[in-house]
């Protein structure tokens, strides 16, 4: 996938995966730091020895809403600019489902595939994305979602053909 594509060029990208993110080690540092940020001190995230000896993770595991926000990272990693865009916007979810837990120390990445796009408006296009969150060696993703973005970009380089 090139690293760069034009308003014109996505309509032929419906139905395509088209990114696949590096991988993303998830340490301890950070779930302990998304935590901290969110208020979401469960012990099954931030106390790896109660973890170890309580659940059925054998430690710590990743917060479901730290491998959701992860997608931000995976998307700037590997899914392709759009040359015209002014401004990248997160619409939301249509749904999410936390399919396996993410270990401390585990690593994550992104798969995305283009599930449609459709101009909004003079200047804005919604994307919609099916999105997983693979872990590296496991069967099962963390996640899977149906995320939806809108790119806003100058009225006047929307293509003529659409």
């Amino acid at each position: 996938m090139p690293r760069e594509i034009s308003l014109s060029d996505v309509k032929d990208l419906v139905g395509k995966e088209i990114g696949v993110s590096d991988w993303i080690l998830v340490t301890q540092k950070t779930i302990d730091n998304f935590a901290e940020a969110t208020g979401d001190f469960q012990f099954i995230h931030t106390d790896p020895v109660r973890a170890a000896a309580e659940t059925p993770f054998g430690g710590t595991i990743a917060h479901g809403f730290l491998s959701l926000s992860l997608l931000s990272a995976m998307n700037y990693n590997c899914l392709p600019k759009i040359r015209e865009q002014t401004m990248g916007i997160n619409y939301g979810f249509d749904k999410v489902r936390f399919m396996a837990p993410v270990k401390s120390g585990a690593r994550v990445r992104g798969r995305f595939t283009m599930a449609d796009a459709r101009f909004r408006g003079a200047g804005m296009l919604m994307i919609t994305y099916d999105a997983t969150v693979e872990i590296e060696g496991e069967r099962k993703p963390a996640l899977t979602a149906i995320w939806q973005t809108i790119i806003q970009f100058d009225p006047k380089d929307r293509p003529a053909d659409v």
